[in-house]
């Protein structure tokens, strides 16, 4: 018997037993209706519903969607008090929804069970709001989000500040809170959003919603945005922001690459941002203020890009004469003017709207990766490999710095952290899946990935430091052209020894050779 079935027949002292057990006392029900139980368990539907009045209780709608329903739902629908109470005492929450929307107060029929519903849920939410707050207190939101994202410090901290003010009520509760990302493809734009999401509802999959705007280019997709008016075909169906919205107005929304959206739809936006609601195609207004919204676009991708990078140069040419440590390198701070005189006209160009960009609370700028960003990027991209290797394969996968360096050289600023995970498998996991194919490794090997001609980059490296030591910058083009050339390998440790490496071959020759890729 499961503790819904008990709650929902008054078994008390079985609803005990099963939560001492270990029982979920929040575990939602899977059950629908009649009909969609009979296609999942492939059933006719009288069956189900003869099951269903048998097996569980015969008091219940047949048309009723039980969806998400919690033992206290049930406790609560069969006005059991001394049921209500147990499942209260083992950490039942009674502010759980099921599918509905519903909690179990909305099903008290009596006033003392109303009464103590009420008492609990609001003990239930203080409880949870002190909880909530000393987490934030001891885990803040920049080292969550940095957990997961590399680089972007700037941006951490604004987002972080922003999100910060409203979830301690230093907030305008009239207007939802928007950001507007903007930069370069593959550089963490979408992630931070998926963070912010995650931070703020857990990993409840309504509580994030992406929209993808290259979807509503043209003036007659402002429907699908919002819905059909009536007489109009999928005016039923609802549109895809406003369904979504209707099911969790606090969601974190995300506009994907919005300058592609028709200006219709960045209408809807604006009275999104402005009152925080949003009327659909059937006329009904849905009140989203607790959302936050979040646009990105790649608007100035280029403009930002050169402007962090020159800023890093010239910290680089001052770190030669001043002493700067890698995190003043690295931490680059957008400047009030650069935002004014280059950023904005650009955006304005392309909205045709002032009222549209007075909406956004913060402009959030994603800059190009840092030498030691890459470095991370690249490491985690090798971690990533080197633990599907040992998992899948049973094999052990070593590399060294060079290694990194040479991988890090692949950046591509125009695809950011994409162009480091194709650099990665183009040249370290094409050569592991070559060698697992032709047989030359199996379960049980250690394999090293190293740069070929390691000494002679040393060497090189030595020469061009004398050379810059005396003044010499003629090798500035030969260091390119070095570093282009440099290939990387894949070794194999030599069984019954603990340091020896010989290279993959790739032929039956005498002479092996490894293919290198660069």
């Amino acid at each position: 018997m499961s503790p819904h079935c008990a709650a929902m027949n008054g078994h008390s002292q079985a609803v005990k037993v099963l939560l001492e057990a270990g029982a979920d006392p929040n575990a939602g029900d899977l059950y629908t209706s009649p009909a969609q139980m009979a296609r999942d368990k492939q059933l006719h539907s009288l069956q189900v519903l003869i099951m269903r009045e048998e097996e569980f209780s015969n008091r219940l709608s047949n048309k009723a969607n039980f969806r998400d329903c919690t033992p206290m739902h049930y406790a609560v629908l069969a006005d059991d008090l001394a049921t209500t109470k147990i499942i209260l005492e083992f950490g039942g929450d009674p502010t759980k929804e099921n599918t509905l929307g519903h909690r179990p107060v909305d099903y008290c029929r009596t006033k003392d069970m109303k009464d103590m519903m009420e008492e609990a849920s609001k003990k239930f939410e203080e409880k949870r709001a002190r909880e909530e707050a000393e987490e934030r207190r001891r885990f803040p939101l920049e080292l969550r989000l940095k957990e997961a994202i590399i680089g972007q410090e700037t941006a951490i901290r604004t987002v972080a500040a922003a999100i910060r003010r409203k979830q301690n009520g230093w907030y305008d509760e009239d207007h939802p809170l928007v950001f507007l990302y903007l930069g370069s493809s593959g550089i963490g734009k979408t992630e931070l959003a998926k963070q912010v999401a995650k931070y703020l509802h857990k990993d409840l999959k309504k509580g994030f919603i992406r929209m993808d705007m290259s979807e509503y280019q043209e003036k007659h997709e402002v429907s699908k945005f919002i819905g059909s008016p009536p007489g109009y075909v999928g005016h039923d169906e609802g549109g895809q922001l406003t369904r979504q919205l209707t099911e969790f107005p606090k969601a974190v929304v995300l506009f994907d690459e919005v300058e592609k959206a028709h200006p219709d739809v960045l209408t809807a936006m604006l009275q999104l941002f402005d009152e925080g609601r949003l009327t659909d195609g059937k006329g009904k207004t849905i009140e989203c203020k607790d959302a936050i919204f979040i646009m990105t676009s790649n608007l100035a991708s280029e403009e930002i890009a050169d402007y962090a990078t020159q800023l890093r140069e010239e910290a680089k040419r001052l770190s030669k004469h001043v002493k700067l440590d890698d995190m003043e390198l690295d931490d680059i701070t957008v400047s009030r003017k650069f935002k004014d005189i280059v950023v904005r006209p650009i955006l304005k160009k392309h909205f045709q709207r002032d009222e549209f960009l007075g909406r956004i609370n913060e402009i959030v700028y994603f800059l190009p990766f840092s030498r030691a960003e890459l470095s991370k990027l690249v490491s985690k991209e090798l971690n990533f490999w080197a633990q599907r290797a040992e998992t899948k394969h049973k094999i052990k996968l070593l590399w060294d710095h060079r290694v990194v360096d040479v991988l890090a050289d692949g950046y591509d600023v125009h695809y950011g952290a994409r162009s480091i995970k194709y650099e990665v498998e183009r040249r370290v996991v094409t050569q592991l899946a070559m060698a697992h194919e032709r047989q030359l490794i199996k379960g049980g090997n250690v394999i090293r990935v190293t740069v070929t001609n390691p000494d002679d980059d040393l060497f090189t490296k030595l020469d061009r430091d004398i050379d810059n030591a005396s003044g010499d910058e003629s090798g500035e083009g030969e260091e390119e052209e070095e570093k282009s050339l440099k290939g990387l390998k894949i070794q194999v440790l030599q069984e019954g020894t603990k340091d020896k490496y010989i290279d993959i071959s790739f032929d039956s020759g005498e002479n092996p050779f490894t293919i290198e890729f660069k």
